[in-house]
């Protein structure tokens, strides 16, 4: 899957975002939502900016994830030209270090290597959006996925640390979860936390 993302040229990684944000653009939960978490794209990941430059125009507060001890998340408000830093993964994030409590938050788009109509999630194997959304930590933020459509699967087995998704916006569709019916999380590799994701 990472190595299928990774082979879509500029053109259509641009192509794919802005489709993504046209139809993410016309959805309930974005356009009700004033808090939105999003990420930095890396390896092939669906580019979130288009959609998150809209929620600017909007007049939405938008936050980027920034790594914390006990390998977890905050997220910190960020805003046009605000200052970026590397993180140990390689990965920008912003420098300033206020966050925002989870419950405060509306919505989290969240990076994905796989997923499943379900609301199962494949990530990179960190386990950071797993730990930083445990189950029992309440109220939670809509979790969205976001995607390319090829990154579909028929099935993602769940474990029970799973954290599952309220929906999917691919460049193709948007892909709601029925309460109740989300399957989750599974991490490519539980033992490693070499990746952010």
């Amino acid at each position: 899957m990472r190595a299928r993302r990774r082979t879509l040229s500029v053109f259509a990684q641009r192509r794919a975002a802005l489709r993504l944000a046209q139809r993410a653009a016309t959805l309930p939960w974005f356009r009700r939502a004033k808090t939105i978490a999003f990420y930095m794209p890396a390896d092939g990941e669906i580019d979130p900016l288009p959609l998150m430059s809209l929620a600017w125009r909007l007049g939405k507060r938008t936050f980027l994830p920034s790594l914390q001890r006990g390998n977890r998340l905050a997220f910190v408000e960020f805003y046009p030209n605000a200052p970026l830093r590397l993180n140990r993964f390689g990965i920008p994030e912003p420098w300033r270090t206020r966050s925002i409590a989870l419950h405060r938050l509306d919505a989290v788009c969240l990076p994905l290597v796989g997923f499943d109509r379900e609301g199962g999630r494949l990530g990179m194997g960190g386990g950071f959006y797993d730990r930083t959304f445990a189950a029992g930590r309440a109220p939670q933020p809509r979790l969205i996925g976001l995607a390319h459509a090829l990154q579909e699967c028929d099935n993602l087995p769940r474990e029970a640390w799973d954290v599952p998704l309220h929906g999917i916006a691919t460049d193709g569709e948007w892909i709601p979860v029925r309460r109740g019916a989300g399957r989750g999380v599974r991490v490519l590799s539980p033992a490693s936390h070499s990746q952010l994701r």
